[in-house]
């Protein structure tokens, strides 16, 4: 390859990656906590049609199992753990969470508008 050929591959692929970042930083982000079984804000109005980021912070003493299967969005963290997930686009409705580790009380739900 070409020292021409190759610079070119590689401003092609750093722009790639910049536009990937960008997009990356402009999904609408949402904060997410476990605490002791629950999962706090147990409501969260968020915007129809569009993927979205939820940072997800484990304050409690337990593991949690963050999920939503049909939206294929699993999480495991370990107490004082954060991360995150990105959704795919919802459709408008009652997108229902809950942690598998405390199902009766870790309970939220993303309504989606």
């Amino acid at each position: 390859m070409s020292k021409n050929r190759l610079a070119q591959t590689l401003q092609a692929a750093t722009l790639c990656l910049a536009a990937g970042a960008l997009q990356a930083q402009e999904l609408p982000t949402f904060a997410v906590t476990a605490r002791d079984g629950r999962l706090e804000p147990a409501q969260l109005q968020v915007p129809a049609g569009k993927r979205l980021k939820l940072t997800l912070h484990n304050a409690g003493q337990s593991p949690v199992e963050f999920e939503n299967l049909n939206l294929r969005v699993e999480k495991v963290l370990s107490p004082g753990a954060s991360s995150f997930v990105v959704t795919p686009p919802l459709k408008p409705g009652v997108h229902e969470f809950i942690d598998e580790f405390h199902p009766e009380t870790g309970r939220m739900q993303l309504i989606a508008k």
